[in-house]
């Protein structure tokens, strides 16, 4: 390919003054590239950054690759090596196996703080060493304003191809103070070098739209529920049943938002459709998360996403199942037992595990017309052994959570709350299209140890005694037709 020459040689010598204008003309201009080139480097170069300086020496910094600069035009591989050494073997990349970051959800911690929440390719956090930088970019024309970014996994290592990434932004103070606007820009490196990131946009803030007062109690709601991903063939009645329940038990002042990863059917979406016209549910479509191969339908993502999206909504902010139900113990309400947990940030609830399958023989009874809740009455009476706990959390004391519990969080953590609170799970029930009652039992079980499968189940019917005033409130709070 012909390639672009020097200018022709001119042989007509330069008067005096050319001279001079010449040279000063290349000393300005070299001048500004030294200028440009100086700004760059110490642009990029993170402050917070401690290990650059003992990772590489003095002499090998001037020769970091700067053309491998995210800013750099990408170049076509090519597949014939121009190496005259025969014994030489060169490497081609093709595609990308998995983003360095997928952005759920950016949002404010608080007057100083941020979090971004989204996943990132594990191996790149498992055997390298990335990190972040953030930036506030105000709309008044002010300088831009840098901030530590401290990086949270929280997924406990399950993460498959991606693992699950908090980015917390902590500024020295609002960068938005005058109330102008701005945007946080996130740089996130693929390793220790600083010369080879991706910049992007993660939250903008329009003029006038920062309020202080939403970080300050009281907040909208006393009790938030954070549900994972719904996924599968949900059975709708086992959707009803739950959301009566619960609406019920955390009462009027509650709101639940559940996450569709391509579980809410129409039949589904039938059910919740009465409460979220009644302002009781939010539905967010994330069936998108599929492209993004993350542990059980990313559901560490959601909550952690869920977390921070309503971190000042509610008080509490409860995180378990919907096969799962929440019970306080005979002489104890719900806000009793918050009162005597509220030194805590959070609290573990210890389960209650319900057979799936065994029912009383009572041939007065239609059991296609009762509840999940209101005729599986044997639970599991095995004694120590490790069971699953849930729990809820204050949300403004947490900078990250899990689906059991929350492992970055500001206070203390409480376990011993099985005389006040658990919860009843029906596991294997709520994708159970057919009717739940398979092994019918005597009356007679009431009084004895029933054994299925070699575990040992006792009658239990502390849900069976609250389904009518369950019942009754559907009725009242939504109507009996709307079903």
């Amino acid at each position: 390919m012909k390639k672009d020459g020097a200018p022709p040689f001119s042989a007509t010598p330069l008067n005096p003054v050319g001279k001079i204008f010449l040279c000063f003309e290349s000393k300005s201009f070299l001048a500004l590239l030294l200028s440009l080139t100086l700004v760059t480097v110490v642009w990029n170069l993170q402050p917070y950054y401690e290990n650059i300086l003992s990772a590489t020496s003095s002499c090998s910094a001037a020769v970091l690759p700067i053309k491998s600069t995210a800013i750099s035009e990408p170049t076509e591989n090519k597949l014939v090596s121009t190496s005259t050494n025969p014994t030489k073997r060169t490497f081609h990349p093709h595609g990308s196996a998995a983003a360095l970051f997928v952005q759920m959800g950016a949002y404010r911690g608080g007057p100083n703080s941020f979090a971004v929440v989204g996943l990132a390719s594990k191996p790149i956090h498992v055997y390298g060493k990335p990190w972040y930088k953030c930036e506030w970019v105000p709309n008044n024309g002010s300088l831009p304003i840098q901030a530590k970014a401290q990086k949270i996994l929280p997924d406990w290592g399950y993460g498959r191809v991606y693992t699950v990434v908090v980015v917390n932004c902590t500024f020295p103070e609002n960068p938005n103070t005058e109330n102008s606007g701005g945007r946080l820009t996130i740089n996130a490196y693929y390793g220790e070098s600083p010369f080879r990131f991706e910049r992007f946009t993660a939250l903008e803030e329009a003029p006038g739209s920062y309020d202080e007062s939403k970080f300050r109690p009281p907040h909208k709601y006393e009790y938030l529920y954070c549900g994972s991903s719904l996924y599968g063939n949900l059975n709708p009645a086992r959707i009803r049943e739950w959301i009566a329940y619960h609406a019920w038990f955390f009462g009027p002042s509650s709101h639940f938002v559940f996450h569709d990863a391509g579980g809410v059917s129409e039949a589904v979406r039938a059910v919740l459709d009465p409460w979220i016209r009644a302002g009781r549910v939010t539905l967010q479509d994330i069936r998108a998360q599929s492209e993004y191969d993350g542990y059980y339908y990313n559901q560490f993502l959601v909550v952690n996403d869920c977390l921070h999206r309503y971190r000042y909504a509610a008080n509490w902010t409860f995180y378990f199942d919907v096969d799962e139900y929440m019970y306080v113990t005979e002489g104890n309400t719900l806000a009793s037992v918050l009162r005597d947990f509220a030194g805590n940030t959070q609290f573990t609830v210890e389960q209650n595990a319900m057979s799936s399958v065994l029912c009383f023989n009572d041939s007065s009874i239609d059991y296609s017309r009762e509840w999940g809740f209101e005729k599986l009455l044997f639970r599991d009476s095995r004694t120590r052994i490790r069971r699953d706990r849930k729990y809820a959390i204050q949300a403004k004391n947490a900078y990250a959570t899990g689906v059991h519990m929350s492992e970055n969080i500001v206070g203390g953590t409480l376990h011993k709350t099985e005389a006040k609170i658990r919860y009843y799970h029906y596991h294997n029930t709520i994708t159970v299209h057919e009717e739940l009652c398979r092994n019918l039992m005597p009356s007679s079980a009431k009084m004895a140890t029933t054994w299925l499968d070699k575990i040992p189940y006792v009658f239990d019917d502390n849900m069976k005694k609250l389904a009518p005033v369950v019942k009754k409130f559907e009725r009242d709070t939504i109507g009996i037709d709307s079903q």
